[in-house]
Protein backbone atom coordinates (compact mmCIF):
# COMPACT_ATOMS: atom_id res chain seq x y z
CA UNK A 1 0.00 0.00 0.00
CA UNK A 2 1.02 3.33 -0.56
CA UNK A 3 0.27 5.33 2.59
CA UNK A 4 0.25 9.81 1.75
CA UNK A 5 -1.05 12.86 3.92
CA UNK A 6 -2.49 15.71 2.45
CA UNK A 7 -4.80 18.96 2.25
CA UNK A 8 -8.22 18.66 1.05
CA UNK A 9 -10.10 21.27 -0.78
CA UNK A 10 -12.42 21.54 2.37
CA UNK A 11 -8.95 22.38 3.84
CA UNK A 12 -9.14 19.57 6.61
CA UNK A 13 -6.41 16.65 6.78
CA UNK A 14 -6.60 13.28 5.81
CA UNK A 15 -4.77 9.92 5.50
CA UNK A 16 -5.31 8.18 2.27
CA UNK A 17 -4.15 5.77 -0.22
CA UNK A 18 -4.88 4.82 -4.14
CA UNK A 19 -4.05 8.26 -5.41
CA UNK A 20 -5.18 8.51 -8.49
CA UNK A 21 -6.34 11.73 -10.92
CA UNK A 22 -5.67 13.90 -7.89
CA UNK A 23 -7.39 12.40 -5.71
CA UNK A 24 -6.91 9.31 -2.93
CA UNK A 25 -9.27 7.12 -0.84
CA UNK A 26 -9.48 8.35 2.82
CA UNK A 27 -8.16 6.00 5.63
CA UNK A 28 -9.87 6.39 9.08
CA UNK A 29 -8.43 4.97 11.98
CA UNK A 30 -4.83 5.03 13.20
CA UNK A 31 -2.01 3.79 10.74
CA UNK A 32 -0.01 2.02 13.08
CA UNK A 33 -2.52 -0.30 15.03
CA UNK A 34 -5.95 -0.76 13.39
CA UNK A 35 -7.25 1.44 9.88
CA UNK A 36 -9.48 0.38 7.15
CA UNK A 37 -9.83 2.42 3.64
CA UNK A 38 -12.95 4.08 3.33
CA UNK A 39 -15.26 4.45 0.14
CA UNK A 40 -14.79 8.15 0.02
CA UNK A 41 -12.25 10.11 -1.85
CA UNK A 42 -10.85 13.96 -1.57
CA UNK A 43 -9.11 15.51 -3.77
CA UNK A 44 -5.08 16.46 -3.12
CA UNK A 45 -5.01 19.59 -2.72
CA UNK A 46 -1.28 19.66 -1.06
CA UNK A 47 1.10 17.14 -0.02
CA UNK A 48 2.11 16.96 4.01
CA UNK A 49 4.57 14.22 4.95
CA UNK A 50 3.35 10.78 4.93
CA UNK A 51 3.65 10.71 8.20
CA UNK A 52 3.71 13.51 10.98
CA UNK A 53 7.31 11.77 12.66
CA UNK A 54 7.45 11.54 16.94
CA UNK A 55 11.14 11.99 16.32
CA UNK A 56 13.93 12.17 13.86
CA UNK A 57 16.72 9.93 13.97
CA UNK A 58 19.52 10.18 11.46
CA UNK A 59 22.56 7.95 10.24
CA UNK A 60 25.68 9.98 9.14
CA UNK A 61 28.67 7.94 7.08
CA UNK A 62 26.93 5.12 6.15
CA UNK A 63 27.66 4.86 2.35
CA UNK A 64 31.56 3.49 1.80
CA UNK A 65 31.61 5.42 -1.23
CA UNK A 66 30.16 8.98 0.84
CA UNK A 67 32.57 8.11 3.68
CA UNK A 68 35.66 7.95 1.02
CA UNK A 69 34.43 10.94 -0.56
CA UNK A 70 35.04 12.94 2.86
CA UNK A 71 38.57 11.44 3.86
CA UNK A 72 36.69 9.90 6.88
CA UNK A 73 36.98 6.62 8.11
CA UNK A 74 34.70 4.04 8.53
CA UNK A 75 32.87 4.15 11.50
CA UNK A 76 32.85 0.92 13.43
CA UNK A 77 28.98 2.05 15.08
CA UNK A 78 26.47 4.20 13.56
CA UNK A 79 27.05 8.02 13.82
CA UNK A 80 23.58 9.18 14.62
CA UNK A 81 22.11 12.51 15.18
CA UNK A 82 18.51 13.99 15.06
CA UNK A 83 16.55 16.83 13.30
CA UNK A 84 13.66 18.52 14.77
CA UNK A 85 10.39 17.19 13.56
CA UNK A 86 9.38 20.80 12.59
CA UNK A 87 11.99 20.39 9.80
CA UNK A 88 9.28 17.91 8.13
CA UNK A 89 8.03 18.94 4.80
CA UNK A 90 5.97 17.43 2.07
CA UNK A 91 6.26 16.24 -2.02
CA UNK A 92 6.43 19.74 -3.81
CA UNK A 93 6.36 21.83 -0.73
CA UNK A 94 9.46 24.32 -1.00
CA UNK A 95 12.54 23.85 0.81
CA UNK A 96 13.79 27.55 2.35
CA UNK A 97 16.81 28.64 2.48
CA UNK A 98 17.57 30.53 6.52
CA UNK A 99 18.51 33.97 5.65
CA UNK A 100 21.48 32.95 7.66
CA UNK A 101 22.51 30.88 4.63
CA UNK A 102 22.32 33.58 2.31
CA UNK A 103 25.69 35.57 1.88
CA UNK A 104 27.52 32.47 2.04
CA UNK A 105 25.92 29.23 -0.13
CA UNK A 106 26.22 26.33 2.48
CA UNK A 107 23.05 24.62 2.17
CA UNK A 108 23.77 21.06 0.84
CA UNK A 109 21.73 18.06 0.05
CA UNK A 110 21.29 14.44 0.61
CA UNK A 111 18.82 12.06 -0.95
CA UNK A 112 18.07 9.39 1.71
CA UNK A 113 15.87 6.28 2.56
CA UNK A 114 13.87 6.67 5.47
CA UNK A 115 12.33 4.02 7.72
CA UNK A 116 8.77 4.30 9.76
CA UNK A 117 8.72 2.35 12.93
CA UNK A 118 4.83 0.90 13.35
CA UNK A 119 5.15 -0.21 17.17
CA UNK A 120 6.96 0.06 20.47
CA UNK A 121 10.15 -1.32 19.77
CA UNK A 122 13.39 -1.98 21.99
CA UNK A 123 16.02 -4.40 22.19
CA UNK A 124 15.33 -6.26 18.69
CA UNK A 125 17.70 -8.22 17.05
CA UNK A 126 18.98 -7.13 13.70
CA UNK A 127 16.93 -10.47 11.89
CA UNK A 128 13.50 -9.48 13.66
CA UNK A 129 13.78 -5.99 13.45
CA UNK A 130 12.27 -5.03 9.72
CA UNK A 131 9.02 -6.39 11.58
CA UNK A 132 9.01 -3.47 13.50
CA UNK A 133 8.94 -1.19 9.99
CA UNK A 134 5.05 0.10 9.26
CA UNK A 135 7.18 1.37 5.86
CA UNK A 136 9.66 3.57 3.61
CA UNK A 137 9.78 6.78 1.68
CA UNK A 138 12.19 9.04 0.50
CA UNK A 139 13.59 11.73 2.05
CA UNK A 140 16.41 14.31 1.83
CA UNK A 141 18.52 15.55 4.61
CA UNK A 142 19.33 18.76 3.80
CA UNK A 143 21.94 20.47 5.82
CA UNK A 144 24.10 23.88 6.40
CA UNK A 145 27.40 23.34 6.16
CA UNK A 146 28.55 25.99 7.94
CA UNK A 147 26.20 25.64 10.65
CA UNK A 148 27.04 22.09 11.09
CA UNK A 149 30.44 22.07 11.25
CA UNK A 150 31.30 25.35 12.84
CA UNK A 151 27.76 26.76 14.53
CA UNK A 152 26.38 24.01 16.65
CA UNK A 153 29.41 23.31 19.09
CA UNK A 154 30.07 20.21 17.69
CA UNK A 155 26.82 18.75 16.98
CA UNK A 156 25.16 18.66 13.66
CA UNK A 157 21.66 19.34 14.39
CA UNK A 158 21.14 23.17 14.05
CA UNK A 159 22.23 22.83 10.50
CA UNK A 160 20.45 19.98 9.72
CA UNK A 161 17.16 21.09 11.89
CA UNK A 162 15.74 24.64 9.93
CA UNK A 163 12.22 24.56 8.97
CA UNK A 164 12.26 22.21 5.54
CA UNK A 165 14.97 20.92 6.07
CA UNK A 166 13.80 16.95 6.00
CA UNK A 167 11.36 16.88 2.83
CA UNK A 168 9.97 13.53 3.03
CA UNK A 169 7.32 11.87 0.35
CA UNK A 170 5.69 11.72 -2.12
CA UNK A 171 4.28 8.83 -0.27
CA UNK A 172 4.89 6.16 2.31
CA UNK A 173 4.65 2.57 1.20
CA UNK A 174 4.59 -0.61 3.37
CA UNK A 175 6.75 -2.91 4.54
CA UNK A 176 4.77 -5.95 2.85
CA UNK A 177 5.66 -4.14 -0.51
CA UNK A 178 8.98 -3.40 0.31
CA UNK A 179 10.78 -6.56 1.39
CA UNK A 180 14.37 -6.15 0.50
CA UNK A 181 14.96 -1.96 1.64
CA UNK A 182 18.82 -2.72 1.56
CA UNK A 183 18.55 -3.65 -2.15
CA UNK A 184 17.01 -0.34 -3.80
CA UNK A 185 18.32 2.26 -6.55
CA UNK A 186 18.78 5.93 -5.36
CA UNK A 187 19.26 9.39 -6.59
CA UNK A 188 18.97 12.49 -6.14
CA UNK A 189 18.81 15.13 -9.38
CA UNK A 190 19.39 18.52 -9.08
CA UNK A 191 18.10 20.38 -12.04
CA UNK A 192 17.63 17.63 -14.55
CA UNK A 193 21.11 16.86 -13.49
CA UNK A 194 21.85 13.51 -11.85
CA UNK A 195 23.94 14.32 -8.43
CA UNK A 196 23.63 10.72 -6.80
CA UNK A 197 23.11 7.69 -7.88
CA UNK A 198 23.70 4.64 -5.84
CA UNK A 199 22.56 1.53 -4.37
CA UNK A 200 21.23 1.03 -0.34
CA UNK A 201 23.39 -2.56 -0.62
CA UNK A 202 26.53 0.42 -0.24
CA UNK A 203 25.58 0.74 2.70
CA UNK A 204 27.60 -0.09 5.86
CA UNK A 205 24.82 -0.52 8.43
CA UNK A 206 21.89 -2.37 6.55
CA UNK A 207 18.12 -1.05 7.87
CA UNK A 208 17.88 -3.91 10.67
CA UNK A 209 21.04 -3.26 12.15
CA UNK A 210 20.41 0.48 12.65
CA UNK A 211 16.78 -0.01 13.90
CA UNK A 212 18.36 -2.94 16.32
CA UNK A 213 21.55 -0.10 17.56
CA UNK A 214 18.90 2.22 17.94
CA UNK A 215 16.77 -0.14 20.20
CA UNK A 216 19.11 -0.65 22.34
CA UNK A 217 17.59 -0.22 26.15
CA UNK A 218 15.48 2.30 24.14
CA UNK A 219 11.96 2.76 23.23
CA UNK A 220 11.28 3.61 19.70
CA UNK A 221 7.74 4.62 19.52
CA UNK A 222 5.15 4.54 16.93
CA UNK A 223 6.01 7.28 14.14
CA UNK A 224 9.80 7.40 14.79
CA UNK A 225 11.35 8.14 11.37
CA UNK A 226 14.87 6.83 11.01
CA UNK A 227 17.15 8.42 7.41
CA UNK A 228 19.54 5.80 6.93
CA UNK A 229 22.31 7.73 5.26
CA UNK A 230 22.77 9.48 2.36
CA UNK A 231 25.62 8.19 -1.11
CA UNK A 232 28.45 9.79 -1.93
CA UNK A 233 27.92 13.36 -4.53
CA UNK A 234 27.01 15.37 -2.29
CA UNK A 235 27.51 19.13 -2.89
CA UNK A 236 30.23 19.79 -0.65
CA UNK A 237 32.49 17.10 -1.91
CA UNK A 238 32.38 18.66 -5.57
CA UNK A 239 35.23 20.75 -7.05
CA UNK A 240 33.61 23.69 -7.12
CA UNK A 241 31.41 22.87 -4.72
CA UNK A 242 27.73 22.74 -5.44
CA UNK A 243 25.40 24.21 -2.98
CA UNK A 244 21.08 24.82 -3.36
CA UNK A 245 19.78 28.17 -4.84
CA UNK A 246 16.80 30.14 -5.23
CA UNK A 247 14.79 28.25 -8.51
CA UNK A 248 16.62 25.45 -7.93
CA UNK A 249 14.12 21.43 -8.56
CA UNK A 250 16.02 19.36 -6.44
CA UNK A 251 14.01 15.86 -6.83
CA UNK A 252 15.15 12.42 -4.64
CA UNK A 253 14.57 9.37 -5.95
CA UNK A 254 14.21 5.55 -4.59
CA UNK A 255 13.72 2.84 -6.49
CA UNK A 256 10.11 1.26 -5.48
CA UNK A 257 8.99 4.12 -3.61
CA UNK A 258 8.69 6.89 -6.54
CA UNK A 259 10.45 10.60 -7.07
CA UNK A 260 9.91 13.09 -4.18
CA UNK A 261 10.34 16.67 -5.56
CA UNK A 262 10.80 20.44 -3.96
CA UNK A 263 11.79 23.79 -5.20
CA UNK A 264 14.09 25.62 -3.60
CA UNK A 265 12.86 29.26 -2.07
CA UNK A 266 13.89 31.63 0.41
CA UNK A 267 12.83 31.89 4.03
CA UNK A 268 10.80 35.18 3.87
CA UNK A 269 9.82 35.27 7.53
Amino acid sequence: MQILRFESDDNKIYTGCDFDNGKASVIEGDIYSDFFITEKQKPVKTFLPPVSPAVIFCIGLNYKLHAKETGMALPKYPVVFMKNISSAAGHLEDVRIPASCVKVPEVDYEAELAVVIKKNTRNVSPEKALDHVLGYTCANDISARRWQKHGGGGQWIKGKSFDTFCPLGPCLVTADELEAPDQLDIECVLNGNTMQKSNTSDMIFSVGQIISYLSESTTLVPGTLILTGTPSGVGFTRKPPVYLAPGDVLETKIEKIGVLKNQISLDRE
